[in-house]
Formats: C-alpha cells, sequence, structure tokens
C-alpha cells in the first residue's frame, strides 16, 4: 500500500518511486569534485554583501536588515494561517440536521436510526500519521430506539378502571405520548426489515377463471384452494392474488373504479396516509383534531365514498369542485365489485398499499369515528416505539374466535350458515379456541375499525392473504384475523403488535351512524363521551 493510499503526506516531488519514474536521481553522498561548492558559494554570498553597501551605505544597512527580517516573518505567518485554514477545512464536519429533542435527553441510538446525514470521517494518528477512518455504513434497515433511562413513558402504567358501575362497557384510558415534534423527528429514515418476503408480485387476469372450489369474486379474482395453500409457504419472491385481479392498475377498469385526477394524487402520497370510507351515506364525516400545521402539510387525509355518498355530501356537506371537506380529499369511488357495503369497505382498509403505492406508513380509521390526535404521535407510540411493522387494538371483551363468531351470529351480523361454515373450516385447519398456550399472543380477536401499519412486503402479505379470507368466506374480518396471523407467524416468525382497547379509544372517538343520530334527535342529543386528557411528556 502507498503512502498515498493511507493519507500520508509527502514531500513536494513525490515518493521515491515516482521520482525513479519521472527521471529524477537519488542523491548521491558528495564526491570530491563537489567539495569546492560550499567555498565558491561563500564567495558568492561575500561578493553579494559588498556589493549591497556599496551602493546603500553604511547607516542604512540596519534599516535593510530591519525590513528584510519583518518581511520573512510576514511571510512565515501568512505561511502558518494558510496551513491552519487547510486543516481546518479538512476537519469533521457534524450535519445541523440532527433531530431536536429539547425536553429530553437524545434517544439512545437516535443516531443509528436518523440516517448518513448525522456520520462523520474521524481523524485518527497512527505513528504520528494522520489517518482518516470511515465510520460503518448506516443501517439499511430501521433498528427501532429505545428512550432514555428515566424518561416519564418508561414508568408509565395504566391507572385501575373508575369505580363506576353504572359503566360498564369499554372506554378510553391515558396514553404516553411524546410532543409531536419529537415524533416528527423520530420518523424513520429507513424501513423496518421483513423477513423471508422481500418482494410481491399482485396477480392480474384478464379472463378469470371462476372454476374453483368456492368463494371468491370477480374483483379478487377466485383463487383456487391450491392457490391459499401456496400462498402461505412463504418465499423471498411471491405471486399473490390482493384484489384488482383485472385492469392495468388499481382503480383502472378493476372494479372500485378511480378517477384519474384522484389516481395521481394518490400515487403522490409518499409519507404518511390517513385513509377512511363512507358508503350508502351511512355516515357524518368527522374532521380531525389536534392536528399540527406539519400534519397538515405533509399528511395525505383521503376519505373514499360512494355515488350515492357523494349525492347527500353534495347537497348537505359542501362538497364541490375542489372535492375536499375540511383536511379530507374525498374520492370518489364508481363500479362497486360487492353488493355487501361492509366488504366493499375492507378494500380502501386492507388493500391500503395498494391504492397508495409509494405511501410508507397508513392509519385506517372507519367513517364513523373521530381523529384527535396527531398521526405522528401515534405512529410514534403504536409502531416506531414498538419497533412493529403492524398495529390493531384487542376486543375489549372477547378474545376467542368462536365466541366473536357467536356473537356476531347473535347480533344478525351476517348469515349463520356462512360464518358456521368458516368456522368449521378452520377448525379442520386446526383452529382452536384461545388457550394460555398461546402466550405472549393474548387474543384472537381484534377491533378492527383502526390499523397502524408499515408499508413493507411482510405486512403487505399480511393484508393481501387477510382480503382474500374476507372476499372467500364472510365479511366478518375478525373471524380470519388470527388464522391468516398464525399462519404467516409459523413461517416467518412475524407478527401483529395488538394494543389495548382503551389505548385506541384515546386516540379516536367513536360517534353515531347517521340514522342513529336522526333517531335520537327526535328525543335527546347524543351523548358522547370525550376521551381522557392528553398525557404529554416534556
Amino acid at each position: 500500500m502507498s503512502g498515498g493510499s493511507l493519507g500520508i503526506r509527502s514531500g513536494s516531488y513525490g515518493s521515491l518511486e515516482k521520482q525513479q519514474q519521472n527521471g529524477v536521481l537519488p542523491i548521491q553522498a558528495p564526491s570530491a569534485t563537489a567539495r569546492t561548492k560550499p567555498f565558491k558559494l561563500f564567495k558568492e554570498k561575500e561578493s553579494l554583501v559588498h556589493w549591497v553597501c556599496k551602493f546603500a551605505g553604511r547607516q542604512n544597512i540596519g534599516m535593510l536588515i530591519l525590513f528584510l527580517i519583518s518581511a520573512a516573518v510576514f511571510v512565515r505567518v501568512l505561511y502558518v494561517g494558510k496551513g491552519e485554514d487547510q486543516e481546518d477545512d479538512d476537519g469533521p464536519k457534524v450535519s445541523d440536521s440532527l433531530p431536536l429533542n429539547n425536553s429530553v435527553t437524545p434517544l439512545l441510538n437516535e443516531v443509528q436510526s436518523v440516517g448518513i446525514e448525522n456520520r462523520v470521517s474521524l481523524p485518527i494518528n497512527v505513528e504520528g500519521t494522520e489517518v482518516r477512518v470511515m465510520p460503518p455504513p448506516p443501517p439499511s434497515h430501521f433498528l427501532g430506539y429505545t428512550l432514555p433511562s428515566g424518561h416519564p413513558c418508561n414508568s408509565f402504567s395504566l391507572p385501575p378502571p373508575p369505580a363506576d358501575k353504572k359503566r360498564s362497557g369499554p372506554r378510553p384510558c391515558p396514553v404516553c405520548y411524546i410532543p409531536t415534534e419529537e415524533a416528527i423527528a423520530l420518523m424513520p429514515k429507513v424501513p423496518s426489515f421483513s423477513p423471508v418476503v422481500k418482494s410481491l408480485t399482485y396477480i392480474y387476469e384478464e379472463n378469470l377463471n371462476k372454476e374453483t372450489e368456492f368463494g371468491g369474486s370477480d374483483f379478487g379474482g377466485y383463487p383456487t384452494l391450491r392457490q391459499r395453500d401456496d400462498s402461505y409457504d412463504i418465499r423471498e419472491s411471491m405471486d399473490v392474488h390482493c384484489g384488482f385481479v383485472k385492469g392495468s392498475k388499481p382503480g383502472h377498469g378493476t372494479g372500485f373504479d378511480i378517477d384519474d385526477n384522484d389516481l395521481l394524487a394518490m400515487e403522490q402520497c409518499h409519507g404518511v396516509v390517513v385513509a377512511s370510507a363512507i358508503f350508502g351515506a351511512f355516515d357524518v364525516i368527522q374532521q380531525p383534531k389536534n392536528i399540527s400545521e406539519y400534519s397538515k402539510q405533509t399528511v395525505c387525509f383521503f376519505m373514499f365514498a360512494d355515488e350515492e355518498t357523494e349525492a347527500d355530501l353534495k347537497a348537505n356537506g359542501g362538497l364541490d369542485e375542489t372535492k375536499k371537506i375540511g383536511v379530507w380529499r374525498i374520492v370518489v369511488v364508481h363500479n362497486l365489485p360487492y353488493t355487501d357495503g361492509r366488504r366493499n369497505g375492507k378494500i380502501p382498509k386492507l388493500l391500503t398499499h395498494r391504492l397508495f403505492p409509494n405511501a410508507r406508513f397508513s392509519l385506517w380509521i372507519d367513517g364513523k369515528l373521530e381523529l384527535v390526535f396527531d398521526p405522528y404521535q401515534i405512529l410514534e407510540r403504536f409502531l416506531w416505539r414498538k419497533n412493529a411493522t403492524f398495529a390493531i387494538s384487542k376486543h375489549y371483551k372477547r378474545f376467542d374466535v368462536f365466541a366473536e363468531a357467536e356473537a356476531n351470529k347473535a347480533a344478525g351480523k351476517y348469515d349463520n350458515a356462512s360464518i358456521d361454515f368458516q368456522i368449521d373450516f378452520y377448525k379442520k385447519e386446526g383452529l382452536t379456541p384461545y388457550s394460555e398456550s398461546k402466550l405472549p399472543i393474548t387474543s384472537d380477536v381484534p377491533e378492527g375499525c383502526v390499523i397502524i401499519r408499515e408499508h413493507i412486503p411482510i405486512s403487505n402479505l399480511f393484508t393481501c392473504l387477510w382480503f382474500n379470507e374476507v372476499d372467500r368466506f364472510t365479511s366478518r374480518d375478525q373471524i380470519s384475523f388470527s388464522t391468516v396471523r398464525d399462519k404467516i407467524a409459523a413461517k416467518t416468525n412475524w407478527t401483529v403488535y395488538m394494543f389495548l382497547d382503551c389505548e385506541r379509544r384515546n386516540f379516536v372517538v367513536q360517534q353515531y351512524h347517521k340514522e342513529v343520530l336522526a333517531r335520537l334527535a327526535q328525543n335527546a342529543p347524543p351523548v358522547i363521551n370525550p376521551p381522557p386528557p392528553p398525557v404529554f411528556v416534556r
């Protein structure tokens, strides 16, 4: 290795090897003939002094010498100053783009998660020679972070439920959020790791084969049971059914069709998406509260609606050519693929990654819910701080699929025969009632009105396969949730983060459907229970 490659400063003429290449010979020991040169040089210097004295005069010699000394000192100062400036220019420069965290100590491995702009080259000395050693490259995946020791959120615990016998149903509970500015600064610069599966190709079929065992649709593509089994054989690269099986791309001749200008706006969402839907003019649009100005500028808020809802909004909700109501952009969907409105609603809920192909994170909330916290705070609390890629709340009461199926039958949510058929099918595949043997999994039943997720291949696969179960069996997605989750976990060790339902009720407030509001308006206004006061840590 040459000196140049180590950063060693060579002489002004370069290295010895370079001198030989350029024809410059090394200096030899002085010979006898060379000994006369110093005497000759001395004579030349002596004659120069006599010449100066002859023309300058003795009285000016002192002034001349003083002038020469001053000039030499001046040149020396300039040379040293220039060298110091060059060393300063070569020194390490720390970026000023580190996320601010004024209220608490910086997170322990925050530099590791914020990206390459915070890394510098550090000079070290090896045997007196300055060598620059570059640090290792930044991580290619988000590795999570840990709140510093003593941070209030580390010791935060839920208070006991209030002793109110009149209110035995679900209620909100406090959640420890960090301020919005800090949550924004902690947004991962790189995606999370996707175990096993690295790429997904979604199946398109112009000529659908309807010769399947049972279930399926034109929108879902009628996958056979063999194709279903193959989709749970998790591999690095996979071809899967994931809705929109006809047409050139989602929203174009696929069913659930969307206008081009809306599709373009959806493709331009590259960060965070908050999505919701109202079909059949069933709900009143709820405007989010406590949203930061930064979120209003950077987060995409999209509300999907059918033509019936569009007509109602134009008549009563103020929808005009801007296509916006508050922060929501209203996207009107044509050619809905299902007659069941609940099943149509599962398309934007579970296939968000297909409608927003460039988004990194999404927050789905049902149309009847009012968002009361900033999306970045929710993502930080339930995804980034937990190093999770998919989060959903547990059902407040039921944790067993068999109990959930019976509750759906009792409430008339779907025809009983279809629910029984789905449960029997899952039992033959090995579904058992929930027990402690499934720990650390604490529930098989989600409260599916809110989904928080990162759009990476493994979470995209999960929602594709979950939608396929909804397409094949019933629209009651709570029944199929645990089957899909456990089949993927068995092959990848990936699972879903399930948090308490009372925590979900902290950042969304459930409102009444329009028909309920109309009925209550005849008697008394409904009583909406407000969420608990927010917990901000500074």
